[in-house]
C-alpha cells in the first residue's frame, strides 16, 4: 500500500538532503511507480532492457552468474535483463525500503527470486570481487557523489566484470525535455478543465495538486545530469577501463515526454488502449529513426539519454 505524500515540511528538509529526499519520494512513489512509467515483464520491457544493454556492451558474455542492481526501483532493468538471458543470480539494492520491497514482490510474481538490501550506492554492503555484473537504469543522477558511488562500483565487481548503467539524462536532452513537460502540463491541466470536458478528461484538482507537491520533491532528487565525454571520464577516474558511451533518444524524447506528461494529467483510464497503441508505436518509430539516420547526423550530447559501460581492470593478466 503506497504511503502518504510527504509533508511540506518532509520537503523542506530534502532540500538540504539529497539522500532522504531520494528515499522520501521513493517509498511514496513505490506502489504506483511501475504504473506511472508504464513498466512492465513482459516483451515489450523485456526487448527495451535487453537492447539497451546490448547497444551500450554489446552480447559477448551473456549470461553474466551473479548481478547486482544499483538503485533497483521496482526492479525494472535487473528483473528485465533476467528474463532475456542476460544475467543469471540477481541482487537488488536501493537507498528505499518500499522500492526494495517492491522488486523483491516483482520477482517473486515472475517466479524467481532475488536478494535485497536497503543500501547507499556511496558505500555498498558487499565485499570486493563479489559480483559479474552491475547494472542501474536512471539512477546515477540521484547519488549526490557520485565518483564515490563509481569506486564502489568498481571495488564490488570481479576482475574482469562489467558495470551498464543507462537511461541517464544529458544535460541538453533534460534541458528540453523538462521545458516540454512544463508547457504540456500547462496546456493539459486547463484544456481538460473547460467544462465540455471536465467530466470525461479531467484528473480531480487534489490528485493534481498531489502531483505538483511530488514534481517539487523530484527536483530535488534528480542531482546531475551529463555530458557523454565527462561522465566517461567519470568512470575512468573511478577505476574503470574499456570505458564507452552512447547516447539516444532525440526526436523519440521529444514526443516521448509530452506523451507522458498529458497520461499523468488527464483522468486515470480516459485515453484508452488506442492511446497506448500510439504512445509505444510513435516512440519506436521515433526511436528507429535516432538511431539509424540522427545518430550518424546529430552531436551525442543533444541526445536526451546516455549509457555507459565499463570493466574492471584484471591486474592478473
Amino acid at each position: 500500500m503506497n504511503r502518504p505524500l510527504p509533508t511540506p515540511e518532509d520537503i523542506q528538509a530534502a532540500w538540504e538532503d539529497p539522500k532522504l529526499a531520494n528515499v522520501l519520494y521513493h517509498d511514496w512513489e513505490a506502489g504506483t511507480y511501475d504504473e506511472k512509467w508504464s513498466i512492465s515483464y513482459d516483451e515489450r520491457c523485456i526487448t527495451y532492457a535487453r537492447d539497451r544493454f546490448a547497444h551500450v556492451a554489446g552480447t559477448e558474455g551473456w549470461p553474466y552468474g551473479r548481478a547486482l542492481e544499483l538503485g533497483s526501483g521496482t526492479g525494472f532493468f535487473l528483473l528485465n535483463l533476467k528474463q532475456a538471458g542476460v544475467l543469471d543470480e540477481g541482487h537488488v539494492t536501493d537507498l528505499s525500503p518500499r522500492m526494495v520491497e517492491v522488486a523483491q514482490r516483482n520477482a517473486t510474481s515472475l517466479g524467481f527470486s532475488v536478494e535485497g538490501r536497503v543500501a547507499d550506492a556511496e558505500s555498498i554492503p558487499y565485499d570486493d570481487d563479489t559480483f559479474d555484473l552491475v547494472v542501474g537504469h536512471a539512477v546515477l543522477h540521484h547519488i549526490p557523489d557520485l565518483e564515490q558511488a563509481l569506486r564502489e562500483v568498481v571495488r564490488v565487481l570481479r576482475p574482469g566484470g562489467r558495470f551498464v548503467f543507462a537511461g541517464e539524462p544529458t544535460e541538453k536532452g533534460d534541458w528540453v525535455a523538462r521545458r516540454l513537460s512544463r508547457l504540456t502540463w500547462w496546456t493539459a491541466t486547463r484544456v481538460t478543465h473547460l467544462p465540455a470536458l471536465r467530466e470525461r478528461w479531467a484528473r480531480p484538482r487534489a490528485e493534481l495538486d498531489e502531483s505538483s507537491r511530488a514534481a517539487a520533491l523530484e527536483s530535488v532528487v534528480d542531482v546531475h545530469t551529463f555530458d557523454p565525454d565527462r561522465l566517461a571520464a567519470l568512470c575512468q577516474r573511478a577505476g574503470a577501463i574499456d570505458v564507452r558511451t552512447v547516447t539516444e533518444e532525440l526526436t523519440a524524447s521529444w514526443f516521448g515526454w509530452p506523451v507522458r506528461t498529458v497520461e499523468a494529467a488527464v483522468r486515470p483510464g480516459a485515453l484508452g488502449w488506442g492511446w497506448a497503441r500510439f504512445a509505444y508505436g510513435g516512440w519506436m518509430r521515433l526511436s528507429w529513426l535516432d538511431e539509424r539516420v540522427l545518430s550518424r547526423l546529430v552531436p551525442d550530447e543533444l541526445f536526451y539519454n546516455v549509457c555507459v559501460t565499463g570493466v574492471k581492470p584484471d591486474v592478473t593478466r
